[in-house]
């Protein structure tokens, strides 16, 4: 008999009041190579609010319940060769399906975690961490006295970046939105924290690097900032682009989608040549899906840079019951938020 669970469910797109709705529903069950985790709670990201918004393509119809990452104890697992991971806690990456009392993923995409971290920093590893770590660790590299520019650095992925980049002797430019975030910015390492909601952040850069341009940008709005990005990008400089916030809050239509594309500069292959410059997009959802072994090489890489660097630490930005999911995904819409929101069961 199929056991029961409650989950979350998306029900419509928008800012509706209601959207979101717990519902009870079956238990997913499992093949070869997953495992079934307990769920303690799991975290929200910011490709959850562009979900809600209709924005998200990869997301699944409505109603549907999303959800990238768990944190929990592995109670089934699908292959007898995987029986170890029972009664382990573990933070999972999931492909959705995340905002469950019990959720699936594969054993490749599950790292055990410590009995005292919370919620929000045992999530953050599987997706900010996770994608902090691909960007600027395993498709590019930092090095001591680059000069590093990070969009939204008071985020999930912005904090794990900063701190990356300065336990590699990086000099780190942050840019928020909210002059609010500017001592939280330089609490978590940042050079030179710059409010773009008072500063042209282009002007702002060099005026503070003296001129010198950045060796690696890492860009998670898109649109045409990437453009304003390739004009501060050095010889040599790599530009990580793994997000499109600049069209969150718009309405999910083709019109946003051809807006974006329109604002999104065309790429010459023989201009980035001639920099010896390059531009990578970063979708860890999809690495998960074609190269899982991939995810699993960089949650363990993750926790154990932790684990050897004080430097390196989730920071939590609060957590919310289950029943307060609208509270918290419009807290992080607002981007009002700093570092990972965690929700609780």
């Amino acid at each position: 008999m199929t056991q029961k669970m409650k989950a979350v469910f998306l029900t419509d797109y928008g800012k509706d009041k209601k959207n979101f709705e717990l519902r009870e529903t079956e238990q997913p069950t499992i093949e070869p190579g997953e495992v079934l985790i307990q769920c303690e709670g799991f975290g929200l990201n910011y490709a959850d609010v562009m979900a809600r918004q209709g924005l998200y393509k990869g997301a699944p119809p409505v109603p549907c319940v999303l959800g990238y990452d768990v944190v929990g104890i592995v109670k089934q697992v699908g292959s007898n060769r995987d029986e170890d991971w029972i009664g382990k806690r573990v933070v999972g990456l999931t492909r959705f399906g995340g905002y469950a009392e019990y959720s699936k993923t594969k054993v490749s995409a599950i790292a055990e975690v410590p009995r005292n971290w919370s919620i929000a920093e045992a999530t953050a590893i599987a997706t900010q961490y996770c994608t902090a770590y691909y960007a600027s660790q395993y498709i590019t590299n930092l090095h001591q006295g680059d000069r590093v520019l990070i969009h939204a650095a008071a985020g999930g992925v912005g904090t794990a970046l900063t701190q990356i980049a300065k336990a590699k002797g990086c000099i780190v430019f942050g840019l928020t939105s909210s002059q609010e975030k500017i001592e939280y910015l330089l609490k978590n390492g940042v050079d030179f924290p710059i409010n773009i909601s008072e500063k042209n952040y282009h002007e702002e850069f060099l005026k503070l690097s003296k001129g010198v341009k950045a060796d690696v940008i890492f860009n998670s709005i898109g649109g045409e900032s990437i453009k304003k990005d390739f004009g501060i990008l050095s010889i040599s400089g790599r530009l990580i682009n793994y997000g499109a916030a600049s069209i969150s809050g718009k309405k999910p239509n083709l019109f946003t989608l051809l807006g974006l594309l329109r604002k999104t500069p065309k790429i010459k292959p023989l201009k980035l040549l001639g920099k010896s410059s390059g531009i990578m997009g970063v979708n860890m959802l999809t690495v998960g899906d074609v190269k899982p072994e991939v995810i699993s090489e960089c949650m363990k890489s993750v926790i154990e840079l932790i684990q050897e660097n004080p430097q390196i630490r989730p920071i939590s930005g609060g957590e919310f019951p289950a029943s307060e999911i609208i509270q918290a995904h419009d807290l992080l819409a607002s981007r009002k938020s700093t570092g990972k929101i965690g929700i609780t069961w």
